[in-house]
């Protein structure tokens, strides 16, 4: 069995992340909703090193692999879960509840009163991943396109 390892990302991790933040929107293309969210998360591309010296950035790894990530921005007393990522060859180890776990402490440590996330519809996955951290679906938006 493999323990969960979570940290704080580092500069060094940039190119890591970038990788894995494209696989993870390759995997939103074909999910329902994945596309307009694609539209309106533009992705961070080669940006990660200012992302990571600005916002909650935590990484999950195995050795010096990074294997899941983790991004929460915080304004107005509102912790917000950006992005939250495991691959899919290391699911269902722990990596995603301890990347929450990592997250929402960092939030109330900055003294964040609320922490709020997304999740696409028909995602179980992501769903679970925040119910199991206590967070519970507050609104429900929908949409369609107009062209």
């Amino acid at each position: 069995m493999i323990d969960p390892t979570i940290r704080s990302a580092a500069p060094d991790d940039a190119e890591q992340l970038d990788l894995l933040e494209a696989e993870a929107r390759a995997a939103l293309a074909s999910q329902r909703g994945g596309p307009r969210w694609l539209a309106t998360h533009p992705s961070r591309g080669g940006r990660w090193a200012g992302v990571i010296g600005l916002d909650h950035v935590f990484v999950a790894h195995i050795g010096d692999v990074v294997v899941g990530y983790v991004v929460a921005t915080v304004e107005a007393g509102v912790a917000t879960i950006a992005d939250v990522y495991v691959t899919p060859e290391a699911r269902e180890l722990g990596f995603g509840d301890q990347l929450l776990a990592a997250a929402i402490a960092s939030a109330r440590e900055v003294g964040a009163a609320h922490l709020e996330g997304e999740a696409l519809p028909g995602d179980r996955d992501t769903k679970n991943l925040y119910e199991r951290a206590g967070i519970k679906a507050r609104l429900i938006t929908v949409s369609t396109p107009l062209t």
